[in-house]
């Protein structure tokens, strides 16, 4: 599994075809949290489990899988 604390507050998430798919809010046991106030994440709050990351840089976070496949796997937070 990839190091966590690689994942920073407010780093976009894009997925493995370099689309939006939110920014992060913060990490929550094996989970992001995408940010509610993200037109990307529909402005509701998302979680999206970390073994679907790729891999961390200085600018965003990338997925394994697409925008699409992502926001139809991603759970909505209640």
């Amino acid at each position: 599994m990839m190091d966590a604390s690689l994942i920073r507050e407010h780093l976009e998430v894009v997925g493995s075809d370099g689309k939006h798919v939110g920014r992060v809010d913060h990490v929550v046991g094996t989970e992001i949290e995408l940010a509610k106030l993200d037109l990307g994440s529909g402005l509701k709050h998302h979680m999206i489990p970390l073994s679907w990351v790729d891999y961390v840089d200085d600018d965003a976070v990338h997925l394994s899988m697409t925008q699409e496949d992502a926001k139809a796997g991603w759970r909505e937070k209640h």
